[in-house]
């Protein structure tokens, strides 16, 4: 399946199935899941970066565990809007994600969502419940995939109100 606009992910989604929200990183995948109705986004994992085949076999297992439907992975941009080398990273992981996981097969609907400055909203929000650093770091990058899944599942509850 191709990368779709987030417009057109909605419109290959099956009835039901949760979706799954990727905070790509250079060490690390933060991961989050939203409910069947796709109002929700809760954090559910990170999981540390190691090779691109081993990364991609224990999302598969995320994902054929908890049924998910569809992936959102947030895109980083500058704070201007222009791609960045990191941009162009995330986007090769996508593409890399779909071919394997055609062969996989999972066969999942992919789209991105613009995460400019998720993960600094959520260290923010946990320095504000006095979080410690300790608990911090290992919250932060499944916090951010929530971030960006939320955002995603805003845009797309709102898209029959336009």
């Amino acid at each position: 399946m191709p990368l779709l606009a987030l417009a057109d992910f909605m419109d290959v989604l099956p009835a039901r199935g949760c979706l799954l929200g990727v905070d790509v990183g250079t060490k690390t995948l933060g991961l989050a899941l939203s409910d069947p109705a796709w109002r929700l986004a809760t954090p559910h994992t990170t999981l540390a970066r190691k090779k691109f085949t081993t990364d991609v076999q224990a999302m598969a297992h995320i994902i054929i565990q908890r049924k998910v439907a569809g992936v959102i992975m947030g895109l980083p941009r500058g704070l201007d809007g222009k791609q960045t080398p990191m941009t162009q990273s995330v986007m090769q992981f996508a593409e890399n994600f779909l071919t394997h996981a055609a062969i996989v097969p999972l066969n999942l609907p992919l789209a991105m969502w613009d995460e400019r400055l998720s993960t600094l909203a959520m260290e923010r929000a946990l320095i504000a419940l006095d979080t410690t650093r300790a608990r911090r770091k290992d919250l932060i990058d499944q916090m951010a995939a929530q971030y960006i899944l939320q955002g995603a599942l805003d845009y797309l509850g709102n898209r029959g109100l336009e």
